[in-house]
């Protein structure tokens, strides 16, 4: 791996108390330091290599969502936070900012336009507390700070109306205290990994459904169509491969994906299927199943385009999406993992790298959570045992998350039962 060094842009959630996400850290590695990690990311080269980035992407991906971004000198000096919209940004800033007199005034003038600001790891002394009045949000590290300056610090911000967000909350103790300090918000691995509650209905997303249930009652259904909704839904994708390939069909060979399904089933019998469905599955969806379906959506959408680079996959590419696709599926069926995958025929490859990640398929499986959790060590390894250049794999995940953001909100259109954004002829606020 030598003279070949990494880069990556990971966003990573920050969730409140009840697993909803408030927004998203922008994170960045590279050139020997880590952006936005301790002591990371002051060099000019690091400025310039995320300034570039932000000016290909915020109008993609990081539009109508809330970003949090630590912004070091040069790139206040630049000017990056203008990329965004205030709406969508909060500007983060560590302690080589608040020492710095001229990078401050840029910071206040930022906020007088409506920007959001936060201050990066807040430590209980005197320069932070005396432009406590600057912050909107101040994020404490959990890891690094002792228990009585996270309380001070705390109710500090609490009594003037400043929102708490912990940090470096990277395993269960770490998260557990950050419920009993009575913070707002938290982030960390262990966050990033976390499913706060079991969701154990077999739903799906009401919207999806909705949108699918349109396209299968049209006059001449579009069999492209109906596939790419079902493909993007674990719940919908279990159910249909679970009665295509029930003693009923009696298939020689068992349809192995949704489009091999669709062609078992016929139309007929798959919109006969969809109400079904649609008679057993009312109410709407809470945050927590919305959360695990766009994660397996995201990481089914990566683990595909991955396969474009990994070498040596016992895999095709259709398996690797089913890979991330189902790797939620025991928090949305209440059956443990091993169960609910003896009744779908993937292959033995997936299955092994789900339930324990083993062999080539758990490298990519592993990559992709390594991925969601900005652990670069493991992301450099994984990716080089696959084969994967280490300069694509940030360019592919903000692909992924910009066709995953934009048939989300497509979806969320749809939801309210207007015609999605596209269909309607005008363009629709997003987020």
């Amino acid at each position: 791996m030598a003279g070949n060094r990494s880069k990556y842009i990971v966003r990573q959630p920050i969730k409140d108390l009840q697993g909803r996400a408030i927004g998203y850290e922008i994170r960045y590695h590279g050139e020997n330091n880590a952006y936005g990690d301790e002591g990371g990311g002051q060099d000019f080269a690091a400025a310039d290599t995320i300034y570039n980035f932000l000016t290909q992407n915020t109008d993609r991906s990081l539009k109508g969502a809330l970003n949090f971004m630590t912004f070091t000198t040069n790139l206040l000096m630049k000017q990056a936070p203008k990329l965004f919209n205030p709406s969508d940004l909060v500007i983060q800033v560590d302690d080589s900012v608040i020492i710095h007199p001229l990078a401050m005034r840029f910071v206040e003038r930022y906020s007088q336009n409506g920007y959001k600001v936060a201050a990066n790891e807040f430590q209980f002394s005197p320069r932070y507390i005396s432009i406590l009045d600057k912050f909107d949000y101040i994020k404490i590290n959990f890891a690094t700070t002792n228990d009585s300056s996270i309380r001070n610090i705390v109710e500090m911000a609490h009594s003037t109306g400043k929102q708490c967000i912990a940090v470096g909350v990277d395993d269960e103790i770490l998260y557990q205290k950050a419920f009993i300090m009575g913070v707002d918000a938290m982030e960390g691995k262990y966050v990033a990994e976390q499913m706060f509650t079991t969701v154990h209905s077999s739903s799906y997303l009401q919207s999806n459904f909705f949108r699918l249930m349109m396209a299968i009652t049209k006059d001449e259904p579009d069999v492209e169509e109906i596939e790419q909704i079902i493909a993007m839904d674990a719940t919908l994708t279990y159910s249909l491969l679970k009665i295509v390939n029930s003693a009923y069909f009696a298939l020689r060979n068992r349809a192995t994906d949704v489009h091999q399904a669709i062609m078992v089933l016929g139309i007929g019998q798959l919109r006969q299927w969809i109400y079904l469905m649609g008679s057993g599955n009312e109410g709407e969806m809470d945050a927590s199943q919305e959360v695990f379906l766009k994660t397996s959506f995201m990481r089914a959408t990566f683990c595909g385009e991955l396969m474009k680079y990994a070498k040596n996959m016992p895999i095709q590419r259709n398996d690797a999406y089913l890979l991330g696709m189902f790797s939620t599926l025991n928090f949305l069926i209440a059956a443990p993992l091993e169960e609910i995958l003896e009744e779908i025929p993937i292959s033995q490859e997936v299955k092994n790298a789900l339930l324990r990640h083993e062999g080539r398929c758990g490298l990519l499986y592993d990559l992709v959570l390594s991925y969601e959790q900005a652990d670069w060590n493991a992301i450099d390894s994984l990716a080089g045992e696959l084969g994967i250049p280490l300069d694509r794999l940030t360019d592919t995940y903000f692909r992924c998350l910009e066709e995953v953001s934009t048939i989300w909100r497509q979806l969320m259109d749809s939801s309210s039962g207007l015609p999605p954004a596209e269909d309607a002829g005008e363009e629709r606020p997003e987020g």
